[in-house]
């Protein structure tokens, strides 16, 4: 690996920590940052895409009625809004019906370390909203909070078996909880 090969993957994770684990003071050491976003309470604005691929099974419930499972899995690429791009395995599972949409994500990086959210939204289908709650993770994505929306768009959607899509607008925030916020946890100590 060259030297620019590692100042870049050096970059990219400076990036990562300053996205997802908000909170820990930013590896570029920017002062740029507003004074009123204290160490506990700063959020971090993210974009990205995630394209994905993977399986739905639908029951149907009568002629105008059904209610589907999908599972799909693909790439997902975050910036913070700077030309760095931090990339992630995203897997996600979700039950729809003609209502609602709800369901789970768990995103892996490089390293192993994972955030967990949870999706809700209207029925699976080409436009329709989606929002996640990030609701934790592992590693250096522990007590990760916050959240993102995006709208869904199937670019292949078989009755059953395969389908393809992707995240359009995918945007959001996350931050890092203070120890003195989780429920449960002493002052000074990690959970």
């Amino acid at each position: 690996m060259d030297s620019y090969q590692k100042m870049t993957r050096n970059r990219g994770l400076c990036l990562l920590v300053l996205i997802l684990a908000a909170g820990v003071v930013a590896c570029d050491g920017d002062s740029r940052r507003p004074e009123s976003l204290s160490v506990g309470d700063a959020w971090r604005s993210f974009e990205g895409s995630w394209n994905a691929s993977g399986t739905r099974q639908t029951l149907h419930l009568g002629p105008d009625q059904q209610a589907s499972t999908i599972r799909v899995g693909g790439n997902l690429s975050l910036t913070d809004g700077n030309s760095a791009v931090l990339g992630f395995r995203a897997d996600a599972i979700a039950y729809s019906d003609e209502h609602s949409m709800i369901g789970r994500a768990v995103w892996t990086d490089e390293r192993g370390d994972q955030v967990f959210s949870e999706l809700k939204g209207e029925k699976v289908g080409t436009g329709n909203h989606v929002t996640g709650t990030i609701i934790g993770g592992t590693g250096r994505y522990a007590r990760a909070t916050g959240e993102y929306e995006f709208q869904w768009q199937y670019v292949i959607a078989a009755e059953e078996g395969a389908v393809q899509g992707r995240a359009v607008g995918l945007k959001g925030r996350v931050r890092r909880e203070s120890i003195e916020e989780v429920p449960g946890s002493a002052s000074g100590q990690h959970p």
